[in-house]
C-alpha cells in the first residue's frame, strides 16, 4: 500500500490545517487508519485513528478537541482537520493504514508502530510558529 501525506505547512499558532493521505489505485474499506507524528528528538506519538466503521475514532490526549479525523472510502483518503494548532504541535505528521478484520475493532489496537502489519506514509512537516 502506498500512502500520500499532503497538507503540512507553516502556520501560526491559533491557525487550521487539513492534511490528507491518499492510496490512488489501491481500495482502503478494509483497512483501519491513523495518524501519528515525530518531532526531533521525541519518540514518535499518537495522535489519531479511525476504525473501518466511520463513526469510531481515537484521540491522543492533547489532540482531544482540536483534530478530527475522518475517512472518505470512495476517495481512498483519510483526513485529519486541525484547529487551534500551537507550537508544541510541530512535527513531521505520518499516516498509517492496517487491515483490520472487523468494522468495529478498535484501530488503536492495529494502527500501531509495533506492528509489522502496518504502512506507513511519507510524512509532511506541520510547523506551527509565528
Amino acid at each position: 500500500v502506498q500512502l500520500q501525506a499532503s497538507g503540512g505547512g507553516l502556520v501560526q499558532p491559533g491557525g487550521s490545517l487539513r492534511l490528507s493521505c491518499a492510496a490512488p489505485g489501491f481500495t482502503l474499506d478494509s483497512y483501519a487508519l491513523g495518524w501519528f507524528r515525530q518531532a526531533p528528538g521525541k519518540e514518535r506519538e499518537f495522535v489519531s485513528c479511525i476504525s473501518r466503521s466511520y463513526d469510531i475514532t481515537y484521540y491522543g490526549d492533547s489532540m482531544k478537541g482540536r483534530f478530527t479525523v475522518s475517512r472518505d472510502n470512495g476517495r481512498n483518503t483519510v483526513y485529519l482537520q486541525m484547529s487551534s494548532l500551537k507550537p508544541e504541535d510541530t512535527a513531521v505528521y505520518y499516516c498509517a493504514a492496517a487491515p483490520s478484520l472487523s468494522l468495529r475493532r478498535d484501530c488503536r489496537e492495529v494502527v500501531t508502530p509495533t506492528s509489522s502489519r502496518v504502512y506507513w506514509g511519507q510524512g509532511t512537516q506541520v510547523t506551527v510558529s509565528s
